[in-house]
């Protein structure tokens, strides 16, 4: 075993979320690489040093250049504003350390495929955050379309959804301006991300994005709140997929739904623990789907919990992205997703709201 001088950019949510992983990981997967909590950075150094104590780091930055260019920082976590993003991978990546980022790799297409250059050029491990596909029950799913086990897909569906901003008296705040920070760009990726992993790439989309609640009390909305595209995969395949913040009653619907000539599965994140699973076979009378609770035998369930059934939660998703993080950097070989991964993602959004403008159906850039 060795150690790793782990710095993370932000301390906010996902900051605390990737602090708490790399503190468990070296215990839950019994790692080579242990992660060190070296340094985390803030926008000020009152706000560093309250993470730093919070979280156990042994220093604080004052900001993120301070945090890169610490020789004692060795991997670089983003975990701060998108439009952050690519200056702070840059600037680690040409140094040589590793980068994790989170979700969506920028805040607009022109830097994310700059980052994906940068990455590849420099040949540096390269992760970018889609941490809800990494359930037990996503990884199953994903193992039971590789082996053929409903057959041909003949349909996919997806959807994100969340009622956060379902109230239109919910005051105005910072998620109410610029795309990167609108349904587009926060929630949208993850069900794009799902679709692409169980799915394969995305040929063309046809799409409709909307403003609900234009005005909040406090400011006018210029981001969308709500997005269904249709969607024809490279595969031949044709699918929907539906974003929201403010589906009222959802709180993670974070779901999918594919049929195929043998049989479909069914996944909703409100229930993360269970995967539906329905196969054309037996007597009709008999047939039905059945819902399989995740235990020892699905994938990377056994490190959390020896009990199948008694389940895993959103920090252990994190946990399971540290661990590919870790393994990326050891072994030097890519681990999905990487920065390229993420910018498929990206590329995909930026199709849709050209949809969206024109009216039409609109060819998706290949990364």
């Amino acid at each position: 075993m060795s150690d790793i001088g782990i710095g993370i950019v932000g301390g906010g949510y996902m900051g605390k979320a990737h602090a708490v992983a790399m503190s468990a990981v070296g215990a839950v997967f019994e790692t080579r690489l242990r992660p060190r909590l070296e340094m985390v950075a803030a926008s000020s150094r009152e706000s560093a040093e309250r993470y730093r104590d919070a979280f156990g780091f042994a220093r604080a930055a004052a900001d993120w250049a301070e945090l890169v260019n610490d020789p004692r920082v060795e991997a670089v976590i983003i975990a701060s504003p998108q439009d952050t993003h690519r200056a702070v991978a840059e600037a680690a990546l040409s140094q040589g350390k590793p980068v994790f980022c989170e979700k969506p790799l920028a805040d607009n297409i022109e830097d994310a495929r700059a980052m994906v250059a940068m990455a590849e050029t420099a040949g540096v491990p390269n992760m970018v955050g889609f941490n809800y596909i990494r359930t037990p029950a996503s990884q199953f799913a994903r193992r039971l379309l590789a082996e053929g086990a409903i057959g041909d897909v003949t349909w996919f569906r997806g959807e994100h959804t969340e009622d956060f901003l379902a109230d239109p008296e919910t005051p105005f705040s910072w998620r109410c301006e610029g795309v990167a920070n609108g349904n587009m760009g926060d929630l949208a990726p993850h069900p794009i991300n799902a679709a692409l992993a169980l799915m394969g790439p995305i040929a063309r989309v046809l799409a409709d994005v909307e403003c609900v609640h234009d005005s909040r009390p406090g400011g006018r909305v210029t981001n969308d709140d709500h997005a269904q595209i249709m969607v024809r995969f490279a595969s031949g395949v044709m699918g929907h997929i539906y974003s929201s913040r403010v589906a009222t009653g959802r709180k993670m619907g974070y779901a999918y739904e594919i049929h195929g000539t043998k049989g479909a599965i069914r996944f909703d994140q409100e229930d993360q623990n269970a995967l539906w699973l329905y196969r054309a076979e037996g007597p009709e009378a008999e047939r039905g789907f059945r819902k399989i609770l995740t235990g020892p035998a699905h994938p990377d369930y056994a490190a959390f919990c020896q009990g199948p059934g008694h389940g895993t939660g959103y920090q252990d998703q994190i946990i399971i992205e540290a661990r590919d993080f870790l393994r990326a950097i050891e072994t030097g070989e890519p681990v999905w997703p990487t920065f390229r991964d993420g910018l498929a993602v990206a590329e995909v959004v930026e199709a849709v709201l050209a949809s969206a403008r024109a009216g039409t159906w609109t060819q998706v850039d290949q990364p």
